[in-house]
């Protein structure tokens, strides 16, 4: 078969080039046409789990046509075609008694023309069927069936090529489908949000960040609860040479001191009671990527001591483990406390306190950046309806006015919060922020013993948020006439529902009889 070998590289060439059968199906036909008396191809792929078989291609000489047609086969039948395949021979069809039982239910049987049929396997195992159909009048020789003999493995090959594209395209739709859910569930348009007061309240902070990202250098970021720590953690990653890395988050203070070093750094099988498996730790499913260790300063003192030997030398084992494993590990640390006074009381080793905080990042609170809130709320109020599936409705510069003279104890996460509630209670209308804000735990000026000693906002310029509150209810209800509830009450004026102001007002002392008095 000295003379097909350049026909043979064409054709592996050509199933090499693409793995799509659409495109490489007409090519092959044109490939084989010169050396073989043809005038179609079809490919057909058993599938084993719901025992049928789909004719993957239908090439004739009228045109490309990819059939996608699925053929289901009792069991004895596709039993009987996997015992043909099985023969690994290449059978010529010449009349229709010549067509076997399982090729016959395919319903490709023709009354004009030969055809060769051969069967087409994978490691052994029966994968499909090829087709090479005559063209009209025109018998194969044996020569014919030789050369055909000395192409099945290549169309196994496409057949295979074409099943991984295909996997990989389902595997790809899943996955930006459950991106596409993620989004929702977040309120999110795309994963890596801009950080929303960067270019303002912010801008010290991220000028830090890009000062920073670049390097390995462990960075420990201070700051209230819920002031955003992660979300700068997270700029740190993505604007690092790890952004293809994983980023995993470690909230040091929720896990038991029993457990922080299992945690941590994984155990062997049977190390204590109940490790039933081997279990890897957060550093080793942070390898080439980030760790960010958030409440850093909950850790117990034995966990101190093995995380120092983790930053200087990248080694450690696992809990019971006698194997040193070793990782590339990038440690962005994240605190509320006031670190350099716990290492002053021995309550954080100073060696570590050295390691962690080779770059410290102070990130302020919200109280303290209040020409970001405008920003902010609009950014929440758009995720709010998202995630709700409610209409979008834009803060109101009365909506602003409240919000920005709020004191904030729990800074960018209580305002995310106090946006979902505004447009829950407005249900699609408003934002119900004067409501939202009347249910928020009273503040009483935070006390951050952290990353920063500027005083907090002084209390006595802004009135309390129950004078707040009664001096609008009275407002309200002034305009209303002491109506509550109905078409014209002030619980439709003020967006809420009447026996949530009614109660409000009860616990206010505020009287609606006395505004029943007509106006002048």
């Amino acid at each position: 078969m000295e003379q097909h070998q350049s026909l043979l590289l064409d054709v592996w060439r050509e199933v090499g080039r693409h793995m799509d059968l659409q495109t490489s199906a007409a090519n092959l036909v044109a490939l084989l046409k010169p050396h073989l008396p043809m005038s179609g191809l079809v490919l057909v792929h058993l599938l084993p789990e719901t025992q049928a078989a789909e004719i993957m291609v239908h090439e004739e000489n009228s045109g490309h046509a990819y059939a996608g047609e699925v053929v289901r086969f009792p069991t004895a039948e596709y039993a009987a075609l996997r015992r043909w395949c099985k023969r690994s021979e290449v059978s010529r069809l010449a009349t229709l008694r010549d067509w076997p039982t399982p090729l016959a239910t395919l319903g490709l049987k023709t009354v004009d023309r030969e055809v060769l049929a051969a069967p087409l396997s994978n490691g052994g195992a029966p994968t499909g069927v090829v087709l090479f159909m005559a063209a009209t009048k025109r018998a194969y020789t044996q020569g014919d069936i030789k050369l055909v003999a000395t192409l099945l493995d290549a169309f196994s090959t496409a057949i295979d090529n074409h099943m991984r594209l295909r996997e990989m395209a389902t595997l790809r739709d899943a996955a930006e489908a459950d991106r596409q859910s993620l989004l929702t569930r977040l309120g999110r348009d795309a994963m890596e949000d801009d950080i929303v007061g960067s270019t303002r309240g912010l801008q010290p902070v991220m000028e830090r960040v890009a000062m920073v990202a670049a390097s390995n250098a462990s960075v420990l970021i201070l700051g209230e609860t819920g002031a955003g720590k992660e979300v700068v953690a997270r700029a740190i990653h993505t604007r690092s040479a790890r952004n293809q890395g994983p980023f995993i988050r470690v909230n040091c203070g929720a896990i038991s001191p029993e457990l922080i070093d299992s945690e941590l750094f994984g155990h062997d099988k049977g190390s204590f009671t109940g490790a039933v498996a081997s279990r890897r730790g957060w550093f080793e499913r942070a390898d080439g990527g980030t760790l960010f260790l958030d409440e850093v300063a909950e850790l117990p003192a034995s966990a101190q001591v093995r995380l120092l030997r983790v930053l200087q030398d990248g080694r450690f084992h696992r809990v019971g483990g006698e194997s040193e494993i070793e990782v590339d590990v990038r440690i962005v640390a994240a605190t509320h406390r006031d670190m350099a006074v716990m290492v002053q009381n021995r309550q954080f080793r100073e060696d570590l306190w050295y390691r962690i905080a080779v770059f410290p990042i102070i990130l302020p609170p919200l109280r303290e950046r209040r020409d970001d809130i405008p920003e902010l709320a609009l950014h929440f109020a758009r995720r709010a309806a998202r995630r709700l599936g409610l209409p979008f409705c834009a803060p109101t510069p009365q909506d602003i006015e409240l919000l920005t003279s709020y004191a904030w104890p729990g800074n960018v996460r209580e305002m995310s919060t106090v946006l979902e509630r505004a447009a829950i209670l407005g249900q699609g209308e408003h934002l119900a922020i004067s409501a939202s804000l009347g249910i928020t735990i009273p503040a009483t000026g935070p006390k951050f013993d952290g990353a920063t000693k500027k005083p907090a906002v002084e209390r006595q310029i802004f009135p309390s948020l129950d004078q707040m509150a009664h001096d609008h209810i009275r407002e309200a209800l002034g305009i209303t006439r002491g109506r509550v509830s109905g078409e014209n009450g002030a619980a439709m004026l003020l967006g809420v529902n009447p026996n949530t102001l009614r109660a409000r007002m009860r616990k206010l002392k505020i009287e609606p009889k006395k505004y029943r008095h007509k106006r002048s």
